[in-house]
């Protein structure tokens, strides 16, 4: 049996020009994100006879590969090459759709690396993140881009470029550790407790990349901004930017924002917040707020109906925290 964890990621500058739509005729595009200490689990344990148990939101009992209906895992399993006897199941620390943590993302690599240690053949976190795109992107038609996969397998805080050419640079940014716990103590994911289908959204902002070329060059453009904030621990200003990033990333698509959307970051921005974002693709899921420590009590106060997810920064990537070897 083999268990492997994988986190889930809070993206702070550079969205949307992850989409090869945007990054190959541009110039390249570029993130600055982190993995968060909430995460995916998947489970395979070997079985006696032929047969392919999925445990997920529903429960699959099927004889072939070409059977499932999750999507993920059926090409999880072509890509590693496992095709019976075997019990899978994901687990997850969070609602797996619809939150902007890039959960799909992080399903998708958790199950390729925990495919790949049940067979004995380890791979390393590019490989890993390379595939996930594959599948997501290439084989399911996808409207994502490509940063959820490389911070779900590589971990930590990065800035992460996507060139032209489809090669991918990913820069881990060392920031001085007071900094960073006081970047961490200073956000805040309140669930909006709004669920959407992201792919609508994005297939709209997707589709609208050609029209919002310099709206995408100014997010670009606050990658680089954000990162120079943290080395130089102005965290103010990049609670500011933040503010200023959403105003930007809310002209992209229609549903990127809502009336209550608005209504909710608002208050709490009137309480104290600096700046914030809608997590993922908008319309609903987790609000991420930038609020110095001592105004906190007041955002809580302003959103009180709502939940929020205490979280920390995450070092590592998608890995395996328990693997015995079964007769």
């Amino acid at each position: 049996m083999i268990i492997t964890q994988t986190p889930l990621r809070i993206s702070f500058f550079g969205g949307g020009t992850d989409f090869k739509d945007y990054y190959r005729p541009n110039k390249g595009g570029a993130v600055l994100s982190t993995a968060i200490d909430k995460c995916i689990y998947v489970i395979i344990k070997k079985r006696f006879d032929d047969k392919i148990y999925i445990n997920y939101s529903r429960k699959e009992i099927i004889d072939s590969v070409d059977e499932i209906r999750h999507d993920l895992v059926r090409e999880s399993m072509r890509k590693t090459g496992i095709e019976k006897g075997v019990e899978i199941t994901t687990l997850a620390d969070v609602p797996s759709e619809g939150t902007g943590l890039g959960s799909s993302s992080s399903v998708t690599v958790g199950l390729l690396n925990t495919f790949y240690l049940y067979q004995v053949q380890s791979q390393p976190a590019a490989i890993l993140a390379r595939q996930a795109c594959q599948i997501e992107i290439d084989i399911l038609k996808r409207p994502i881009g490509k940063q959820d996969q490389y911070t779900a397998a590589f971990g930590n805080l990065n800035l992460i470029k996507f060139n032209p050419d489809d090669t991918v640079i990913l820069q881990h940014l060392s920031i001085d550790e007071e900094v960073k716990r006081e970047l961490e103590a200073n956000l805040m994911l309140i669930y909006t407790g709004i669920t959407r289908r992201s792919s609508d959204i994005l297939s709209k902002q997707k589709k609208n990349i050609k029209d919002k070329i310099s709206v995408l060059n100014d997010i670009r453009d606050m990658v680089e901004e954000g990162k120079e904030y943290l080395i130089k621990g102005k965290l103010a200003d990049f609670g500011k930017l933040l503010h200023q990033g959403w105003e930007r990333k809310k002209i992209l698509a229609q549903g990127i924002n809502n009336p209550l959307i608005e209504e909710i970051y608002q208050a709490a921005r009137k309480a104290g917040a600096l700046g914030g974002k809608i997590c993922g693709a908008g319309g609903g899921g987790f609000l991420l707020l930038y609020c110095p420590v001592e105004q906190q009590s007041q955002v809580r106060k302003a959103l009180r109906n709502l939940r929020e997810l205490p979280f920390r920064f995450e070092e590592e990537g998608t890995k395996a925290i328990f693997n015995v070897k079964e007769g």
